[in-house]
């Protein structure tokens, strides 16, 4: 998994409350079994018109402003719905490493971090007030320092965010649940030696 130290990066604002996963990557798309390929189709529905090809103007994030995002954001239990994992695939695919919400669902949370994608908690009165900032200024950039758990506006303000020490932690190594089940290899091998395994 790639790690996750800083990022300054392009913001674009996705003002929807209780976007669940399959709105996020629609059920007939989840036929890879790679993590990969899911970027194309994030949003699909808000993003393309019927035909499926034609980008839909009225999706605020299809605007020129907004290409190459990097950073979400989001309002109130984003990532609700099913609790499948192509949600942050998709999102990570797409350019994504960072969210910026006043909730999320517990599952889609969690798995934003198993796939080095940042999802950070904010209260709302901060996010609407993002959210006007990134709409009156274009090419509005933030910049996260995960280390420092600090977010700094262009205007030189840095806002402060919680998480919790563990998945920090593993954020900032790269570390998903197979790597962190490498951190034990000699451990693992020692055990599979004593039981006669290996």
């Amino acid at each position: 998994m790639q790690p996750f130290t800083t990022l300054t990066g392009i913001v674009a604002p996705l003002e929807a409350m209780n976007v669940d996963t399959d709105q996020i990557i629609p059920k007939q798309f989840l036929k890879r079994i790679e993590r990969t390929g899911y970027g194309e189709f994030l949003f699909y529905d808000w993003r393309y018109r019927d035909d499926g090809k034609t980008p839909n103007p009225d999706f605020e994030m299809n605007a020129p402003r907004y290409r190459g995002a990097t950073i979400l954001f989001a309002k109130e239990n984003f990532g609700c719905g099913s609790s499948r994992e192509h949600a942050p695939w998709a999102l990570c695919d797409y350019g994504f490493r960072c969210i910026l919400a006043p909730s999320y669902a517990d599952i889609f949370f969690n798995n934003c971090f198993n796939n080095g994608l940042l999802p950070i908690v904010l209260p709302s009165k901060m996010i609407d007030q993002l959210f006007r900032e990134v709409r009156a200024q274009e090419g509005y950039q933030l910049t996260v320092d995960l280390a420092a758990q600090r977010i700094d506006k262009p205007d030189g303000v840095g806002i402060f965010f919680d998480i919790d020490p563990f998945k920090k932690r593993c954020l900032l190594e790269g570390l998903d649940q197979i790597g962190l089940t490498l951190l034990h290899e000699d451990k693992i091998a020692a055990y599979e030696r004593a039981r006669g395994i290996a």
